[in-house]
């Protein structure tokens, strides 16, 4: 393609400006809190933001990336608006100055970033997945040839998101180019100590299915023609595509830092090899410009930035009272992520189960794997996958039949890094398919915890442009016969304090699959919690409610009635509740509360209020465990009416052990349930 180098000019003039401006007069004006410059990076951006042209081309960027959203249709008002945190920039004041996120306007969807370094390779992994699915399983040809990038400084590819989407990207040869630029400081820590030598493309030469072009990033010839030759290589299909561009850090990390750490050479070898000034050479040798036009083209550049800084300025803060807006879906459709905005959700179904066979009870795990069978044949952009859930059917067996069923398009094994698997779901997520990702075990979520809880929070800080709904599976809790500190986690507390997710913890088949149905056909990132000692145990069976059976979020079971005593729990504790329960009949009501975010705290209320008594069982640990906050909001909304006080039953702060006694000593027992019930009733 032709490269309008006049257009190029002027964006990266009006980026360096731009940073200037917010260095020397906003900053230190304290309009700006956090500035982070560009200088340096604009040649290599600025053509990428151009070059990106499919309308299905996605990239995401870092906080030293407003160069190339600027190319992308950022206005330079917007982007003046964003770092002085008014409501006209793209977060409305939510995000920092230079996370950005853009639908498309006319060249790529700027997808969300992250403030984790590293963090956006997983996500751009997961477009380039979906780019595939639509052509291939959405039978969508005008998704054919489009690309995801990347872009990243030196120091992101030490990270754990990089080194997985790699994996992911070049095991499965999809379409994603990764955009290095490397300035040689992660800060102040050199290239060199975060891969050997400092430079990831030599140490990458010899990786499978990856394209590798290396080269100057302040040269304008050689910087357009190694983009332009490696984004042609991606579009062809010829897998995945890695360009590390050398360029200077014109400025320090942020606005505070002085750079102290560098040589005088390297000082004086940034100086000279300053992009800006490398393309009015270039443009002047090549008679693009004359030296009266490139005074011209800088005076148009300062004539705009005083106009769009007066925008800016003139634009409203923020309103306060819409700071808790757009944790979840609210009724109105995001611009992009999720099935809602192409009209492809499906409705919720009636919430009474009608039991095809109301004798034949079915296991909890076997309840899991009907509803994502039906549901997969009903919604073609559901997608399963995570470690062993294709070939093997799941180490436990929920997943197994759907790769003969669906295709390996549709359900597939990734490799073993979570961070990859959340990740490339969010990815996939914001391209319009419904992600159903699987860990394989609680503990095994702990290496996702970035991407989970930036997911979470990814509508909020969006202000309601982008979402991006999935279900999260996974197995929690001790096993049926045996537990231990690594597969017997339970742990939803931390969950909990994700903003943004709903958590389901069902306690039997029927509530399994009317929650799955209702998170498969929802607007929000649902994490469902599946209980080890119930997936395949005759307490948690139950009658299948039905293929349309959606049971709603926050609706807690009154599985007993009584007058004296109220008990909430969820999960396995369910059933030891209801057996430790046993000798006082008719007097104590239990709620399985089925959903912890959101959780029926009017029917928990109103019990209380009626038995004047509370206890709390679960199997997370008491200190921050989930009782605590049920706990809090009994005292604050029904302390008049309680007759005697709060009492909790729960896992002490340790692990849940190997061998079976130390473990009965750990997990609420029947009979410390039943401790509990006799103390509280004889308050």
């Amino acid at each position: 393609m032709l490269v309008d180098w006049l257009a190029v000019a002027y964006t990266a003039l009006l980026s360096r400006r731009m940073d200037e401006l917010e260095e020397q007069v906003l900053t230190p004006q304290g309009k700006v809190k956090y500035q982070f410059s560009a200088k340096g990076h604009e040649l290599v951006q600025v053509l990428l933001g151009y070059m990106l042209t499919h309308p299905h081309d996605a990239a995401v960027g870092y906080y030293r990336s407003r160069p190339f959203v600027l190319a992308s249709g950022l206005t330079p008002g917007e982007a003046l608006a964003a770092n002085m945190a008014r409501d006209a920039g793209p977060s409305r004041g939510r995000d920092t100055g230079v996370m950005f996120h853009m639908p498309s306007r006319g060249r790529a969807t700027v997808l969300p970033g992250s403030g984790d370094v590293g963090a956006q390779y997983p996500i751009a992994a997961g477009w380039a997945q979906a780019i595939r699915y639509r052509v291939r399983v959405l039978r969508e040809p005008e998704w054919r040839g489009a690309v995801a990038v990347a872009m990243g400084g030196d120091g992101s590819v030490a990270s754990n998101g990089f080194w997985a989407a790699l994996n992911i990207v070049t095991t499965e040869r999809l379409p994603m180019l990764f955009v290095i630029e490397d300035n040689h400081f992660g800060i102040s820590v050199p290239s060199e100590r975060q891969v050997p030598g400092g430079n990831i493309a030599v140490n990458l030469a010899s990786y499978g299915n990856l394209k590798i072009w290396d080269g100057p990033g302040y040269d304008p010839a050689e910087t357009a023609r190694i983009l332009q030759e490696a984004l042609t290589y991606v579009r062809q299909g010829d897998g995945p595509a890695l360009v590390r561009l050398e360029v200077p850090r014109l400025s320090g990390h942020t606005f505070t830092d002085n750079q102290a750490y560098k040589s005088a050479e390297r000082r004086a070898w940034e100086e000279a090899h300053d992009p800006i000034v490398h393309l009015r050479t270039f443009l002047l040798e090549q008679g693009h410009l004359t030296p009266e036009g490139w005074d011209a083209l800088v005076q148009r550049v300062e004539r705009d930035l005083r106009e769009a800084l007066a925008w800016a300025e003139a634009q409203p803060e923020p309103d306060p009272a819409t700071v808790t807006r757009y944790v979840f879906f609210e009724g109105e459709a995001p611009q992009m992520g999720g099935l809602r905005p192409e009209g492809a959700l499906l409705p919720l179904g009636p919430d009474k189960p009608n039991p095809p066979d109301p004798r034949r009870r079915i296991n909890l795990v076997d309840a899991v794997l009907r509803v994502l069978e039906t549901e997969m044949a009903r919604n073609p952009r559901i997608a399963v996958f995570g470690e062993d859930v294709a070939v093997k059917g799941g180490v436990h067996g929920a997943t197994r039949g759907l790769l003969a069923h669906f295709g390996p398009e549709r359900v597939f094994d990734t490799s073993l890094n979570e961070t990859g698997i959340v990740g490339r779901a969010v990815g996939m997520a914001l391209a319009g398919l419904l992600p159903v990702p699987e860990i394989q075990f609680r503990k095994y979520a702990d290496p996702a915890r970035e991407p989970i809880h930036d997911l979470g929070f990814l509508r909020w800080r969006t202000a309601n442009q982008f979402a991006a709904p999935m279900v999260l599976r996974m197995p929690v809790g001790y096993g049926k016969v045996t537990g231990d500190p690594w597969h017997s986690f339970s742990a939803e507390q931390e969950f909990v304090h994700m903003f943004g997710w709903r958590i389901a913890y069902p306690s039997n088949a029927a509530d399994a699959a009317g929650l799955l149905r209702t998170a498969l056909r929802g607007d929000d990132p649902v994490i469902f919690l599946e209980h080890r000692a119930l997936l395949d145990t005759a307490i948690a069976r139950r009658p299948y409610p039905g293929d349309d059976y959606c049971l709603p979020f926050g609706r807690a079971a009154q599985l007993t009635q009584g007058d004296r005593l109220t008990i909430v729990t969820w999960g396995a504790m369910v059933h030891r509740v209801l057996k430790a329960a046993e000798p006082w009949p008719g007097q104590i009501a239990i709620l399985d509360l089925r959903t912890l975010i959101p959780w029926d705290r009017e029917a928990v209320l109103q019990s209380v209020r009626r038995t004047g008594r509370l206890l709390i069982v679960h199997e997370d640990g008491l200190t921050g465990g989930f009782g605590g906050e049920i706990a809090a909001v009994v005292m604050e909304e029904a302390f008049e009416w309680l007759d005697a006080p709060i009492r909790r039953v729960a896992t002490p702060d340790v692990p849940v052990p190997y061998n079976i006694g130390l473990m009965n000593a750990v997990v609420p027992t029947v009979e410390r349930i039943r401790a509990a019930i006799d103390a509280l009733l004889a308050w």
